[in-house]
């Protein structure tokens, strides 16, 4: 019953902000590293941040400077705001647990 529930995507226009949001059950969240990742059609999935059970952060080149990754424990949350949002930017974005749990993603789209 591991259940990960991205949220908070949407079109966007380039320069724009969003804040996604992953809901978490089933594993035992405080003790878990969070992770984003996005994919566009015919690329790689690619890390864009993740964030240790004590706050430590890391982020991807690309977007370093521009997204931020917070966790709530209380809620069982990890959230991805995003600045200065670029057509590049444009992917599925996933949220994963360490223990390689996969949620099924939520659609961002940056228009220029």
């Amino acid at each position: 019953q591991v259940q990960l529930v991205e949220s908070g995507g949407g079109l966007v226009q380039a320069g724009g902000s969003l804040r996604l949001s992953c809901a978490v059950s089933g594993i035992y969240f405080r003790f878990t590293t969070m992770d984003w990742h996005r994919q566009a059609p015919g690329k790689q999935r690619e890390l864009v941040a993740s964030i240790t059970p004590g706050g430590r952060t890391n982020y991807g080149d690309s977007v370093k400077g521009r997204f931020t990754i917070s966790r709530d424990n209380a809620k069982n949350t990890v959230y991805l705001p995003m600045n200065t949002l670029q057509p590049e930017d444009t992917a599925v974005y996933y949220c994963r647990g360490s223990n390689n749990y996969w949620g099924q993603g939520t659609q961002v789209t940056v228009s220029s």
